[in-house]
């Protein structure tokens, strides 16, 4: 589950980069590397989305700690 977690937050994590320099340089990062809107751009879209999903969890689990 560790590992789960961790590999999570580093997509996120990548995620939000791409976001913020979409943000301040108008630049995406993911379109740049896999094309605009290609199939796999959209599944790395939809990867990061996943995973910010999942990380909605790690708010419950730090409440606990």
């Amino acid at each position: 589950m560790k590992a789960l977690d961790y590999t999570a937050l580093i997509i996120v994590i990548i995620g939000a980069i791409n976001w913020g320099l979409i943000g301040f340089l108008g630049f995406d990062l993911v379109a740049f590397l896999f094309g605009s809107m290609s199939l796999f751009s959209r599944i790395v879209y939809g990867i990061v989305g996943i995973c910010g999903l999942y990380a909605i969890s790690f708010c419950g689990r730090l409440r606990n700690n």
